[in-house]
């Protein structure tokens, strides 16, 4: 793999970047047990410029406004579908929320253009350690090949893809102590969103987006099996 620095954009960096608003769409069925995701969630909401919908919450007999939330995302500028990776993929609501929002013609089709040029990304909880997500390993795929209808969707939608940021071994992070980390490494992606400071073009052989959020890497310091957490 090659070394985080070069997977951002020194022409971004030199440049004034465009802020960015944040859509967060936090999909998370028993939210009252949740141990990394609430913190993430609750973490999210201390900035100004991410909107942070906890769609359980919104919408719990799942009858979703396609108009408001369609809205939302022509509103924005970054994408992010927040979950505990269930059984290799999402919480049912966001694929209802993707099966209902996600119209022909306004998301894709010939005229269906909204999208285009959004960044889109992943934020998971695994329950598995990371070196169950490997082609030798337990799962036998990695995280961003298991996530792969995603990754589709979002070049079918004309939206930029970026690898998940993901939080392996998600039920014992806390008492571990990862956490902690884990929650600065957030707010350091959600910043580098809001500023334009990563370019898709450069990840596009990174499994996870989580080496360019260390504290000893390359973001500017002013940007800088079931997980069920």
């Amino acid at each position: 793999m090659a070394s985080p620095t070069n997977h951002l954009s020194s022409e971004r960096v030199q440049q004034t970047p465009s802020k960015k608003r944040i859509l967060l769409l936090f999909a998370h069925p028993s939210m009252h047990r949740s141990e990394a995701n609430r913190p993430l969630f609750h973490k999210a909401q201390d900035f100004d410029f991410v909107t942070a919908v906890d769609l359980y919450a919104e919408y719990p007999t799942f009858e979703i406004n396609i108009e408001r939330e369609q809205q939302r995302l022509l509103s924005h500028d970054v994408v992010i579908f927040q979950f505990p990776f269930y059984w290799y993929s999402t919480p049912s609501i966001l694929k209802e929320w993707q099966d209902l929002v996600l119209e022909y013609n306004f998301a894709y089709g010939q005229n269906g253009t909204a999208l285009h040029g959004k960044t889109f990304i992943c934020a998971i909880t695994a329950g598995g350690k990371e070196d169950a997500y490997r082609a030798q390993g337990y799962n036998h795929f990695t995280v961003r090949e298991l996530l792969q209808p995603l990754e589709q969707t979002a070049m079918l939608t004309g939206m930029h893809y970026l690898p998940p940021f993901a939080l392996f071994a998600s039920r014992s992070a806390a008492e571990q102590h990862r956490l902690a980390q884990h929650l600065e490494c957030w707010s350091t992606l959600l910043t580098a969103l809001h500023n334009d400071d990563i370019d898709p073009a450069l990840t596009s052989e990174l499994v996870t987006i989580n080496d360019l959020l260390l504290p000893s890497k390359s973001l500017p310091t002013d940007a800088m099996d079931k997980g069920d957490s």
